[in-house]
């Protein structure tokens, strides 16, 4: 028998959602939350181990003789030794593609709600602003519209394209920034280099894997580029700003507003500079986590247990030596 362990479910799935279609494929042990403490002992038994954000270090394969496959409850998977789970022919396979329209749809929440501050306003109409005003309006910030408006993107995978798209419906202008922009020949986008585009954006935003070129890459250098008062917008990954650099054009009104879904460390500790700054839009690392998102990536968890078990594994990320 198949032995399934999924070491930390609850954010996949706080509950909305049934693991049941896991025990098709073998015995399964469903564990909210593994501290790392817990993971061998959690994980020694298992052919297939499931997680979302639990790391699996070299220390940590090495001791689990039985081990055969790291599914991946998300696309990123920087928090696998994969040269180790090359070593040991463990497979690591990964959720591409499932949440690219939730994470587009994030970032122009995002950009919305810099632009109409609906929260503010609702805000003061609800504690009895507006029924105590002597006119019919006002507006308590400034208000932007979209039209003409000018987006850079940097990274142009399945979220960045999402976002062109979108961005073209609110008849924006659109620049992207890639590393390989003859892979896109022929569509009507107008490719730029970094500085071009920080120099002519009005919102600026990232969508591109953590790699050691991109982190950090968010830095005064990067915002000195920007144009005045542009909006930033991250709901890739954390460690691609410099968070206290971030805060400093944030301070000064270099920046007009950010918005950001990911923190370098999260959970974050209290003194992250960007929770003392101004101007600024946090939220916890949701992009991906709608139902409808979360149940497609149910679906294709599935599909890769189901093709693992059957010998013909998909979404592998690494080279396993079998």
């Amino acid at each position: 028998m198949t032995n399934i362990v999924i070491l930390d479910s609850v954010t996949a799935n706080p509950g909305d959602l049934s693991w049941d279609f896991l025990k098709k494929y073998g015995e399964l042990t469903v564990y909210d939350r593994s501290p790392v403490d817990k993971i061998y002992e959690r994980a020694k038994d298992a052919d297939i181990v499931i997680l979302n954000k639990t790391p699996m270090s070299r220390d940590t394969v090495s001791k689990l003789p039985r081990l055969k496959m790291i599914a991946l409850l998300a696309t990123g998977y920087n928090i696998i030794d994969c040269e180790a789970c090359d070593e040991y022919g463990i497979a690591v396979v990964n959720i591409p593609s499932y949440s690219a329209s939730a994470v587009a749809q994030q970032t122009f929440a995002f950009i919305l709600e810099y632009a109409n501050r609906i929260a503010l306003h609702s805000d003061s109409v609800l504690s009895g602003e507006w029924a105590n005003y002597p006119d019919f309006c006002y507006m308590l910030a400034p208000l932007r519209e979209l039209l003409d408006k000018t987006i850079g993107i940097i990274g142009y995978g399945k979220i960045g394209r999402r976002v062109a798209e979108i961005a073209k419906g609110f008849e924006m202008n659109v620049l992207v920034h890639t590393a390989h922009p003859e892979k896109y020949a022929g569509e009507d986008i107008n490719f730029v280099d970094r500085d071009t585009l920080l120099s002519q954006s009005d919102f600026v935003s990232i969508h591109c894997p953590l790699t050691p070129e991109t982190t950090r890459m968010v830095n005064r250098e990067f915002i000195a580029k920007m144009k005045d008062g542009a909006f930033l917008v991250n709901t890739s990954r954390g460690g691609e700003l410099d968070e206290e650099a971030v805060k400093e054009a944030l301070d000064s009104g270099k920046l007009g507003g950010a918005g950001v879904d990911v923190l370098s460390v999260e959970p974050p500790t209290p003194d992250n500079p960007l929770f003392h700054t101004k101007n600024i839009y946090i939220t916890p690392h949701i992009a991906w986590a709608s139902y409808d998102t979360r149940k497609r990536l149910m679906q294709i968890l599935e599909e890769n247990v189901k093709s693992f078990v059957n010998g013909t594994p998909i979404n592998v990320v690494n080279n396993p030596r079998m």
